[in-house]
């Protein structure tokens, strides 16, 4: 039985449909990941599995029951929220401990449920401080432990990190994993930032104009991204018109080279990914001869536009090459995606 079951579910606001026939399974305790750019369906998606939108059709089953119709209040889920909404007139202590005191729990239980997730959340001693005196990212803490608080089986966060600070964002990133793996319970985090996603996540749902495009782990929506969206939204790439002469060798502009890719017709049309940082750059190995465009400083890495045969191919490495210059391009077999040309518009 599959504990959490998105069941071909659709969604339509006015003339666009939002979501189109959605169908999902989630595994206990895992950190799944919607993914995709705004207006593809995350957030939509989200709000339907913790209850504040009804879907047109479609069924979210939770260990095998139909909780579709139940309000949410009702559903083993609670809901992180982009905009934290904590209540302004109650200190950290009421925050967390409002959902426990409408259950009508006893005080004692309370006390002792709230400094624990104090303690989860990294908070010990905030109890009586107001949320103004807080820092966005320890307001987020407060939401997060006011979901936790609860002890749902699934937690919702629909970008809980968006508002706060690069710096602040990648540790809350990091935090959030380590919470998620302590609590042992299934989290379902919405975001744009494909770094989030790969940081954090089990499994990424590539989601794009209502559709998902591609479920997988992080390795697997990187380095085996099933279509051009994903292979473009998932990092940066290279896509390259080319020919499968046969399994295990691709035809890139007249040059063959080897690859690890097999089950395609002979000679048959495809496209090619190619991530810059796998565009090795040299002056005497490759298949490849080009030409330096630019050249550009990126902190950890330099970025470099070549051309390659009239095609501009995005390159990444340590060493700078200058503006000009001369060079040939080597790409390793392992490095080389072949997707079926199909897929693409």
């Amino acid at each position: 039985m599959n504990y959490l079951h998105i069941q071909d579910i659709s969604k339509t606001f006015g003339d666009k449909k939002v979501l189109d026939h959605i169908d999902l399974q989630v595994k206990k305790d895992e950190f799944l990941t919607l993914l995709g750019p705004s207006g593809c369906g995350k957030t939509t998606l989200l709000r339907i599995l913790g209850g504040f939108e009804r879907a047109d059709s479609g069924k979210i089953l939770f260990e095998g029951k139909d909780i579709s119709k139940q309000a949410p209040y009702q559903r083993p889920m609670n809901t992180v929220f982009q905009q934290y909404a904590l209540f302004p007139h109650l200190n950290v202590y009421h925050n967390i401990a409002f959902g426990l005191k409408l259950k009508k729990l006893p005080g004692k239980i309370i006390k002792e449920k709230v400094l624990k997730i104090l303690e989860l959340v990294n908070l010990v001693g905030y109890e009586n401080r107001t949320i103004q005196s807080l820092s966005g990212g320890q307001q987020q803490r407060v939401s997060i432990a006011r979901a936790l608080v609860n002890e749902p089986k699934v937690l919702l966060l629909d970008e809980p990190l968006a508002a706060l600070d690069l710096n602040l964002r990648k540790k809350m990133q990091l935090e959030l994993k380590t919470m998620q793996q302590q609590v042992g319970i299934t989290f379902i985090y919405v975001t744009h930032d494909q770094e989030e996603a790969l940081t954090m996540s089990d499994q990424i749902v590539v989601l794009n104009e209502g559709r998902i495009q591609q479920v997988g782990s992080p390795v697997e929506i990187y380095n085996e991204p099933k279509n051009s969206f994903v292979a473009k939204f998932v990092g940066q790439s290279n896509i390259l018109k080319a020919t499968m002469k046969r399994d295990f060798l691709v035809n890139i502009k007249g040059i063959d080279l080897d690859c690890v890719d097999k089950g395609f017709a002979e000679n048959e049309r495809v496209q090619v990914v190619i991530r810059p940082e796998d565009v090795e750059i040299s002056k005497a190995r490759g298949q490849f001869q080009g030409r330096v465009l630019s050249t550009v400083f990126k902190g950890i890495h330099y970025e470099m536009v070549l051309d390659i045969m009239g095609k501009q191919w995005l390159s990444q490495s340590t060493r700078p090459w200058k503006e000009g210059e001369e060079i040939r391009v080597y790409i390793d077999p392992d490095n080389i995606h072949v997707m079926k040309e199909e897929d693409h518009a």
